[in-house]
């Protein structure tokens, strides 16, 4: 799960532009839409589509994504559970 968060927090970093943030100082425990890092809604738009190209997962409905997106810890134990493959 560790190599997981990682690889998010290297992947949010990127699709999202997030020059000033090193990924390593994302607390995978904060607050992720919403939060310190400026994420709204169309950037959740885009890591829905990365988590849906890269491991698979379906987030279909606006509930779940609440839930799914609320931290970056949540976000990785449901692609954990969810991956059609087992993520790195």
């Amino acid at each position: 799960m560790e190599k997981l968060l990682e690889a998010l927090k290297v992947k949010i970093v990127e699709i999202l532009n997030l020059s000033d943030v090193d990924p390593q100082e994302i607390d995978p425990d904060a607050q992720l839409v919403g939060g310190d890092l400026g994420i709204d809604s169309i950037d959740v738009l885009e890591m829905v589509m990365m988590i849906e190209k890269d491991y698979g997962v379906t987030i279909d409905n606006r509930e779940m994504g609440v839930k799914v997106f609320a931290t970056l810890r949540s976000l990785a134990a449901y692609v954990h559970e969810n991956a059609s493959s087992p993520p790195n």
